[in-house]
């Protein structure tokens, strides 16, 4: 998987983007969180995803607590919006409990 330039990519005025989180066999989506450029680049280096948590004001690795990872089996750069479409499976070990 190549790399998406990060100047192709428009952070908000707090430094995020969009992430859309799918899963690989249906394109159904699992989740919706935002990442700055950090979690980004960390998310492009290990295959697993990375988000920053507006709440938290942190990075945290999706599955860290969990052990429920998201491996990256497929990035697609949506110029138009101008966000990170994530296509992950086991499909619904990330979708919330209860």
């Amino acid at each position: 998987m190549s790399n998406p330039p990060m100047e192709s990519l428009r952070f908000d005025e707090r430094g995020l983007i969009p992430a859309i989180i799918q899963d690989a066999e249906t394109g159904t989506v699992l989740m919706l969180a935002y990442m700055n450029r950090e979690s980004l680049t960390l998310t492009l280096e290990t295959g697993q995803t990375h988000f920053w948590s507006r709440s938290r004001n942190k990075i945290w690795h999706k599955g860290e607590t969990s052990a429920n990872v998201q491996d990256v089996l497929k990035r697609q750069v949506r110029l138009r919006f101008r966000r990170i479409a994530c296509h992950r499976q086991p499909a619904r070990w990330c979708l919330p409990h209860g």
